[in-house]
């Protein structure tokens, strides 16, 4: 038997970070198992429906490296099905839905429910107010199949229900929490068929999982609760079920479940934010696995052969921000110096540093190298190094006062210091040379290191913290050096 799990959301927009690591370790599973991953779109829900949510979760996904072997997925901007089992978006196959409630309903298996919103509210309030639980009681369980035609005939507004047996256990093993038990008579009559004639999504994913032979469910801890219902769907139409493995919740580092409230939560916000796709990913993999051991970095395809679903743990996973920081910044630091200048250049478009059509040069290189040890993101890297392209700098004017010293002799040494590097050619302008040369003059000169070098290094940057005079200066180039240093010292006097 071939493996084949799904990722199914729902196009509400953009794509959680807890969608990506269900996405992620289905996908993962898939590949340990030389088995398919599958994308479905769950769109039954009308309401919550937005436009351009499916292109924005498959561009999220393609982005992440999250590669699909069937169902939904885009190429050139299109939004593509592949595969014999589809189709794999769900508002396409009402036709499928319509035949299998038939099917249920003819067994005695579903049933008509012509109850009110009005109605439904109000035994809510008084299950509230008796603090029992709530849910739907039964009311048209029992309705003659007279009762049932009268209220068809009239067209009265209805919904399809499962009828669940009122005895007896529901079990099932989970991959991550082991045997499952719940209590048939506390599992609600779910809605199967609203009353738009759209199939709810305990329906649906049933049938779906099924026609598309879905092997393992992977999912959010969420749905446990529902699986008691969907097993009872599986037995209803005599099909084998699925294994099912419940993911832990995803908290924030105060321990609440992770929401937009308390910050980004979508894939497409740390991608604006300049996070590296291959660190998002690694980092999202260890959201409540771990392989053993002492490792950490892990490329996609080392997460691949690593991959095991019995070392998911059940507690929950804490997402936080500052790991997340320091898995983006050894990706950064460990990425070749070319690659890393591509992947920035359009952060520094984006924050107008450079035109649009800049191409990622030597000379941006060198730029985007005074921070590659020290930027978190792409964007923080562009950020920081805004300072390079400014036609002038701000900056206090004390700050350019090493120490004890004072601006006479600041201005004295920055005067001093530009005169000097006058002498060096622009040919052996380099942060190496320009170090060696200037270090052998101060020196030679007996001044004090920081009495040259951090009024030297303020303005070039304008900045209190920075990178260090020779680097800044190399990448600045020995013309807009010179520049910087004779209008500090013009600010000075």
């Amino acid at each position: 038997m071939q493996v084949r799990t799904r990722f199914a959301p729902s196009p509400t927009g953009f794509l959680h970070v807890g969608g990506l690591r269900t996405a992620l370790f289905s996908y993962l599973f898939a590949r340990k198992h030389g088995g398919k991953f599958l994308v479905r779109i769950e769109d039954t829900d009308r309401e919550r429906f937005v436009e351009g949510g499916i292109e924005n979760m498959i561009r999220s996904l393609q982005w992440a490296g999250v590669t699909v072997d069937e169902g939904v997925t885009m190429s050139d901007a299109q939004v593509l099905q592949i595969g014999d089992k589809g189709p794999y978006i769900q508002s396409e196959r009402l036709e499928i839905y319509h035949k299998y409630i038939v099917e249920l309903l003819g067994k005695g298996a579903a049933y008509y429910c012509f109850c009110t919103k009005e109605r439904l509210d109000e035994l809510r309030k008084v299950q509230e107010l008796k603090k029992q639980a709530t849910g739907y009681d039964g009311h048209c369980r029992t309705l003659s199949e007279k009762e049932v035609a009268d209220q068809l005939a009239q067209n009265v507004s209805h919904v399809i229900r499962l009828k669940m047996p009122r005895e007896g256990e529901t079990v099932f093993e989970d991959m991550i929490r082991d045997t499952v038990k719940f209590e048939n008579k506390l599992v609600d009559d779910q809605v199967l068929i609203k009353s738009d004639g759209f199939p709810t999504y305990h329906f649906a994913v049933v049938v779906d999982d099924h026609l598309m032979e879905i092997t393992h469910v992977i999912r959010g801890e969420e749905w446990i609760s529902s699986t008691p219902k969907h097993i009872m769907l599986y037995q209803h139409f005599g099909w084998e079920a699925p294994q099912f493995a419940h993911l832990p919740l995803l908290v924030n580092e105060q321990k609440q479940k992770l929401s937009k409230r308390h910050g980004d939560v979508s894939v497409e916000d740390f991608k604006e934010k300049g996070y590296i796709p291959e660190a998002l990913v690694n980092f999202v993999a260890f959201l409540g696995w771990n392989p053993g051991g002492d490792r950490e970095i892990f490329s996609l395809a080392e997460l691949e052969q690593a991959f095991d679903i019995a070392k998911v743990s059940k507690s929950p996973a804490v997402f936080n921000r500052e790991k997340l920081d320091w898995y983006n910044k050894q990706y950064m630091a460990k990425m070749a110096d070319v690659e890393l200048t591509a992947r920035a250049l359009p952060f520094f478009v984006n924050e107008g540093l450079v035109p649009h059509d800049q191409t990622a040069d030597s000379n941006l290189q060198k730029i985007v190298l005074l921070e590659k040890e020290r930027a978190a993101t792409l964007k923080e890297l562009a950020n920081a190094l805004g300072f390079i392209f400014a036609d002038t700098l701000e900056y206090e004017l004390e700050l350019l006062v090493w120490k004890k010293s004072t601006r006479e002799d600041a201005a004295k040494k920055l005067d001093l210091v530009a005169t000097f590097l006058k002498t060096i050619p622009e040919e052996q302008w380099t942060a190496e040379t320009l170090e060696q040369e200037t270090m052998r003059w101060v020196h030679q000169r007996e001044f004090g290191v920081g009495d040259v070098l951090w009024p030297m290094r303020v303005a070039l940057s304008g900045q209190k913290n920075s990178p260090g005079p020779f680097e800044i200066a190399a990448a600045l180039g020995k013309e807009k050096t010179l520049s910087r240093l004779q209008a500090a010292v013009g600010v000075l006097a």
